[in-house]
Order: C-alpha cells, then sequence, then structure tokens
C-alpha cells in the first residue's frame, strides 16, 4: 500500500486518477464529495465515522462505500485488515455494524423487489452474508468451496449493481428479498 495523498476536507481535492481507494472522514460533506469522485471512477470509499447510527449507516451503503470503520473500534490493525479487504473487491464493514443495518432495514416497508431475479443459491448466500457470515463459514454451511461462494457474491454484485457485500445485503432487505 501507498499513501499518495492526504487532505482535510478534501481541500486540496484529491485527483481521482491517482488512487484506488480513498479512506475519508464520514460527515455530510465528506460523503458528498467522496460519492462525486467516485462516480465514473474505479475507486473503492473506505469511510471512518464517529458514530454509527442508522442514518449514517444508510448514507454510507447508498453512496458505495465499500468499507465501513468506527473511530472508536479504530486500529492499525483494523484499518490495513479493512483495506486489504476493500483493495481484494470485498465489502468490509464490523459485524455490529452490518447487524444494526440488517436490523434497521427489516424494520423498514419493503418496496417490491421480486425475488426472482436472484437464483436460489444467490439468495442463500445473500441471507448467510446478511447474518454476519465470511465466506469460510457460508461455503462449510452450504457445502460450496470458497472459490464458489466468491463467484456467487460477485454474481450477486453484479446483478444488484453493488459495490459491497453490505451494499447488497442492505439493498436486498430493504426490498424485501431477503
Amino acid at each position: 500500500m501507498t499513501v499518495v495523498g492526504e487532505s482535510a476536507g478534501f481541500s486540496p481535492e484529491p485527483a481521482a486518477d491517482r488512487f484506488d481507494i480513498l479512506l475519508f472522514d464520514v460527515d455530510a460533506a465528506g460523503l458528498g464529495m467522496a460519492a462525486r469522485l467516485a462516480a465514473g471512477n474505479p475507486i473503492r470509499l473506505v469511510g471512518i465515522a464517529t458514530a454509527g447510527s442508522e442514518e449514517v449507516l444508510f448514507d454510507a451503503v447508498e453512496a458505495g462505500l465499500a468499507g465501513f470503520l468506527l473511530r472508536a473500534e479504530l486500529t492499525p490493525e483494523s484499518l490495513v485488515s479493512c483495506l486489504r479487504t476493500v483493495a481484494a473487491g470485498v465489502g468490509a464493514m464490523p459485524p455490529s455494524l452490518l447487524a444494526r443495518l440488517v436490523g434497521a432495514l427489516a424494520r423498514g416497508a419493503p418496496r417490491g423487489a421480486t425475488p426472482g431475479q436472484l437464483a436460489r443459491r444467490e439468495l442463500d448466500v445473500l441471507r448467510l452474508l446478511a447474518e454476519g457470515g465470511e465466506t469460510r463459514d457460508i461455503a462449510a454451511q452450504l457445502s460450496y468451496s470458497e472459490r464458489t461462494v466468491k463467484n456467487i457474491v460477485h454474481d450477486v454484485l453484479t446483478k444488484m449493481n453493488c459495490r459491497s457485500r453490505a451494499q447488497a445485503v442492505a439493498l436486498a432487505t430493504r426490498q424485501g428479498v431477503i
């Protein structure tokens, strides 16, 4: 990993062609600027938030964050782990936040997506992701190889036009698919 720049409040604004992952503070201005920078670019967003309120989580997922960390839980190890996970093309969110996000979405009204858009095995994997399952755990539970689970997750993300597992779970839950 190489740090190619840093700024406070996106001043100066980073050149989007110089990096693959944008790490930033999640606040109203930061989230909007990060989403704007990522639009049309292959940039993966990782946000650090002071609080993990439901509103902040919804905004982060809708903005397409691939990774999310809480400042209170942030350690050098958790940061590096999150960045490596996101660099590998997988989303990263602390399980406690994912559980809260799924719970909040479950309380909301479904928006009418049809379960027929996803195959049975894609729905099974998506449900296990919503429960906080890791690739290894999902593979063991469904008697698939880890490679198969990764392929299914990739297919789900592509079909749902999502950037991260957390975004796919949030969208599927909100639409009543899972």
